[in-house]
């Protein structure tokens, strides 16, 4: 593990127990977000599957504004469309020497008021971690067994390990699945 890893990981958990997160009720809690940030993973292969399920978020989410997050270095412009979507590319004067955001950037995230954050890195991020630990009231919805509490308020654990394709369908669905029963329960 390197000094930097070190370091960003000690600042991560000092953020973890500081963490107060809002009560919510589910699923109430995920009617009509207005804003939402999806984290998007590091790897070629998970950003390229993720493309794909670009329109079943933008049609799950409808009519929220949606942001795309990648991580450091990672630049996403070319590959994904820009249509829908603000993509956010954090550039190495945004972040610490350790590879965390900056405080300036944090508050730039929440000028853009989000109020769901959909992570889809199906490995852990130091980046993406301190992200969600600064958004302590929206909802944090990421992949069970992966972060767990604080980070999210909203794990969705999948029968699937290693399947990435089946991993982001699965999660997805889940929350199509609670989106859909509470408009029926108020029906």
């Amino acid at each position: 593990m390197s000094l930097k890893s070190l370091v960003a990981q000690m600042a991560i958990r000092r953020g973890a127990r500081q963490m107060v997160s809002q009560q919510l009720v589910f699923p109430d809690s995920l009617r009509k977000p207005r804003h939402i940030l999806v984290c998007l993973p590091s790897g070629l292969r998970e950003l390229t599957l993720v493309k794909q399920f670009l329109p079943t978020i933008s049609d799950l989410f409808k009519p929220a504004d949606i942001a795309l997050l990648s991580s450091p270095g990672i630049r996403v412009n070319d590959i994904f469309p820009r249509k829908g979507f603000q993509i956010l590319s954090p550039t190495s004067e945004q972040l610490t020497w350790s590879g965390l955001p900056k405080r300036s950037y944090i508050q730039t995230l929440k000028e853009l008021k989000i109020d769901l954050v959909l992570d889809l890195n199906l490995q852990q991020s130091n980046f993406t971690s301190s992200i969600l630990l600064n958004f302590p009231d929206a909802v944090r919805i990421g992949r069970g067994n992966h972060l767990g509490r604080p980070y999210y308020n909203l794990e969705i654990k999948t029968k699937y390990l290693r399947d990435e394709r089946n991993i982001y369908r699965s999660l997805l669905e889940t929350i199509r699945l609670m989106r859909s029963s509470e408009s029926r329960a108020a029906s």
